[in-house]
């Protein structure tokens, strides 16, 4: 049985053919810091290589899938270098969710915020508990969203709903999200995990050779230009981080 081991990051085989990733800082509702980005990309990437491995499911340990950026802990880049180093270590998590060859279902347990809303939305089956909530901070605090949500979000949901969810950083019910089609489904707290494992049980014991195609022509063909979104979003990303104007926001929010 493959298994891989990271310091912020939970990886394992939990049935035939079916791996958990879990987010693994409980303590900070699974806030983001460089080794967490770090460990969940290496973390989808070594699952989508490991062929024991032919669905997976994303969640977070404890009480929250991901409260977004670790604020106690937050260091600003310095320079442009760092910042896009940065940006494209979150980017690169994306990628290995979003264009990885294996299907990802989500459960989404609490909050899901910032970056953490991004990967849940990144997920192709997105179960959220009945309690989840989820919301984009990042224009507020004069970011700026990365994860391909400039061109998920408005497939998903429409341009003008988009448009409200980045711009006003309303927050959402998991109710609201279903509705809106964000969610694909939402289930009582207590069934989340169990929901999750029997739909990623279902997509594992289908051929992997369609599932695998499937997935990657459906998100070529709904998603469009999601690579050059990705790539415009690192740079208004990255002009965001070097404003001084953020620093004060972030340091108030």
């Amino acid at each position: 049985m493959s298994e891989f081991h990271y310091s912020t990051v939970t990886s394992s085989i939990v049935a035939d053919g079916v791996r958990r990733i879990a987010l693994n800082r409980p303590e900070v509702l699974n806030a983001m810091n460089p080794a967490l980005i770090e460990d969940l990309a290496l973390a989808f990437e070594d699952a989508n290589s490991d062929n024991e491995s032919r669905a997976l499911i994303l969640t977070g340990a404890g009480r929250a899938f991901c409260a977004g950026d670790d604020r106690k802990a937050h260091s600003h880049p310095e320079s442009e270098q760092e910042a896009r180093r940065l940006t494209l270590a979150i980017q690169r998590v994306t990628r290995a969710l979003s264009l990885g060859e294996k299907p990802v279902v989500g459960a989404i347990n609490g909050w899901a915020v910032g970056g953490g809303f991004e990967w849940a939305i990144n997920c192709d089956f997105p179960i959220w508990g009945e309690s989840a909530k989820g919301f984009f901070p990042e224009v507020s605090l004069n970011l700026f969203v990365t994860g391909g949500v400039t061109s998920l979000l408005p497939a998903l949901v429409g341009l003008n709903k988009a448009r409200e969810m980045l711009f006003l950083g309303e927050r959402y019910t998991a109710e609201q999200l279903f509705d809106m089609g964000v969610a694909w489904r939402v289930v009582k707290d207590d069934t989340l995990q169990d929901e999750a494992l029997n739909v990623a049980q279902r997509l594992a014991d289908l051929p992997p050779l369609s599932v695998r195609a499937m997935k990657r022509v459906l998100n070529q063909t709904a998603f469009t230009n999601l690579s050059q979104a990705m790539d415009w979003e690192t740079e208004a990303t990255i002009a965001g981080f070097m404003d001084p104007e953020t620093t004060k926001r972030l340091s108030d929010f």
